[in-house]
């Protein structure tokens, strides 16, 4: 391990890797800072800027943005008590309450202190747990890893936004997807109705730059002109953030550990992320202190911890198993794998110095935000003022040139705005976007190791039964798709009988 984190250290400490570090933190910080905008969206605008890049390079830049994401929502949350991201929801109730009786910048310098804190601790557990989890995972064969992948997509399917229907469909529909283009064993064309552009199949970027990035830019130009051109808020220049003293450091200790505990054990399970972690986390520090929820520190530092707990446990599942936790590290998933790197226990065996090098950048990605946010705070005030009308209109141009630099295909520009009405609908309708992404990501997986599968079998499906462990992953897979329509008819019998 000692020789492998040097191999890392000497690959991730770079000028280069360094610069596009910086460069991913302050992107995630401004893009989560303003409402409405995410740092989803930064992630897919840099995909494509990444492509004439090193892996770590492109890896570093990534997770600058999805770190200083994780951080810059409480920015608006506490100063105008509008959640920047999802994942801020809960520190808006004590941080702008703080706001409102003049300690904004105590609030905004708890927030900070507890986002690093929880990422520092989620890394160290990402760096305990990953390697042997790997180390299991790599004596799968293809029946397991089928049934792996099948029991990740059905995760994420089963836990989008309460819909078990609704996730199952989206999911089907990125399936369906991905058997567009040639078949992979027998070189026939599938679906593509006599067109040759659609020989390739169809294209992971677009259609992710198209989910997640059209659909937000819709929502603004729809939006009454007054409202999209009037900044959020102004004169907020003057606020500067107030680190913790050490007594405080001391008092939130027990808070900032256990959030940063309960966000990455969330984070690890695929489908729940940042939004789960922090209200659980802020339950507990209510329960701890009464108070909270009327400006109480410890009301800020249990979500900002728990949120940026979520980072490292994100990457536990993603890493080891090739299985995303949340949005952020299914885009993530798409880009290790258009630079050639396919997570999952083999990146451990085949490209361990690089597994490292990433550990080591997301510990230095962390002081850099914390550096980045006490010392730039009142620039990124600064960025509340721009219209968003003007951002989302050069959203709209680098998508688009996003989208056709992948391939230089025009078909990738229609397929484009074609997935970004149908996000756009998805959305609006309460559909998830994940499951569809997932779907077009893991599908050739999932095919590939089926088809593998019965080969060794000579087509008899009890190779699936026999297997144990396929077993134990296919019917948790069946478990984690029934159990959000089985439990509110299990509630409604007890109350029933109650």
């Amino acid at each position: 391990m000692l020789e492998l984190f040097a191999q890392g250290m000497s690959i991730a400490i770079t000028v280069e890797n360094l610069i596009f570090m910086f460069l991913g933190c302050i992107l995630g910080i401004v893009f989560s800072a303003i409402p409405a905008l995410t740092f989803s969206t930064a992630l897919i605008l840099l995909i494509p800027l990444t492509f004439g890049l090193s892996p770590v390079a492109a890896i570093s830049v990534l997770l600058g943005v999805f770190a200083g994401g994780m951080t810059g929502g409480s920015i608006s949350s506490v100063l105008l008590g509008i959640p920047g991201t999802p994942s801020a929801a809960a520190t808006v109730i004590d941080g702008y309450a703080m706001t409102k009786k003049g300690q904004g910048g105590k609030a905004l310098g708890v927030a900070i202190y507890s986002s690093i804190f929880g990422g520092l601790v989620s890394l160290a557990v990402l760096i305990l747990v990953a390697q042997p989890i790997a180390g299991i995972a790599i004596k799968f064969g293809p029946p397991e890893m089928f049934a792996l992948v099948v029991f990740g997509l059905s995760t994420i399917v089963g836990l989008s936004e309460g819909s078990v229907v609704k996730g199952l469909l989206s999911g089907l529909v990125g399936l369906l997807l991905c058997t567009i283009g040639l078949d992979p064993v027998m070189g026939m064309q599938r679906y593509t109705f006599g067109m040759s552009n659609l020989m390739i199949g169809v294209g992971l970027m677009p259609v992710m730059i198209g989910m997640f990035a059209l659909p937000e830019v819709i929502d603004s130009f729809l939006t009454a002109s007054k409202n999209r051109n009037k900044p959020l808020e102004k004169n907020k220049k003057k606020v500067k953030a107030s680190f913790p003293s050490l007594r405080e450091m001391r008092k939130l200790f027990p808070t900032n550990l256990k959030a940063s505990i309960i966000g990455t054990l969330v984070g690890a399970i695929p489908g729940t992320g940042g939004p789960i972690a922090v209200f659980m986390a802020y339950d507990v520090a209510k329960k701890s202190n009464p108070k909270v929820g009327t400006g109480e520190i410890d009301g800020v530092a249990a979500p900002e911890s728990a949120n940026n707990g979520v980072t490292g446990g994100a990457l536990i599942p993603l890493l080891t198993l090739g299985i995303p936790g949340d949005s952020a590290t299914a885009i993530m998933l798409g880009a290790l794998m258009i630079h050639g790197l396919v997570p999952g226990p083999l990146l451990f065996r085949d490209n361990g110095p690089l597994v490292y090098a990433i550990f080591i950048s997301l510990f230095i990605i962390n002081l850099m935000v914390l550096a980045i946010q006490f010392g730039g705070m009142k620039l990124f005030v600064k960025v509340l003022d721009i219209p968003k009308a003007n951002l989302m209109a050069m959203i709209l141009v680098v998508s688009v040139v996003g989208a056709f630099a992948v391939n230089l295909n025009y078909a990738d520009i229609v397929i484009m705005f074609a997935a970004g009405f149908l996000g756009y609908l998805m959305k609006r309708y309460g559909f998830p976007v994940v499951p569809l992404i997932l779907g077009l990501v893991l599908g050739g997986i999932i095919e590939d190791n089926f088809r593998k599968s019965l080969v060794f079998s000579d087509g008899s499906y009890s190779i699936f039964l026999t297997n144990p462990f396929a077993l134990v992953f296919l019917t948790l897979a069946v478990v984690m798709l029934l159990a959000p329509t089985v439990k509110p008819w299990l509630a409604a019998r007890k109350a029933k009988k109650a």
